[in-house]
């Protein structure tokens, strides 16, 4: 039987704040095993006809690839930007301790 497999779920959120709040609701509710808040980065991009430029900050979701639709749609529900930059990025190979971690926890 194949592995079940994992994948990553990478966002974006205006604020430290924003990204720790919604990253500790998704992992309470099982969404996702953990979340890695990686910090500000430097965000450019338009943004209703002008070119913005921001401060944004990071984060990385772990989740079951077949969770990732219901992440996706609760990060989604919960952030504070009209039209929230998430995507999923498939994890093709980890470590299995790790993927098995993964799994149990969502």
């Amino acid at each position: 039987m194949a592995a079940e497999a994992i994948a990553a779920v990478y966002a974006v959120f205006g604020s430290d704040e924003e990204a720790r709040r919604i990253g500790r609701a998704m992992v309470e509710q099982r969404l996702a095993a953990c979340v890695n808040v990686l910090g500000p980065c430097h965000s450019i991009y338009r943004w209703q006809g002008a070119i913005e430029d921001a401060e944004e900050v990071a984060a990385l979701f772990k989740t079951r690839t077949d969770a990732a639709e219901a992440l996706m749609a609760a990060i989604r529900a919960a952030h504070s930007y009209e039209i929230p930059a998430i995507v999923t990025l498939p994890i093709g190979r980890a470590d299995s301790a790790y993927r098995d971690w993964i799994i149990a926890q969502t």
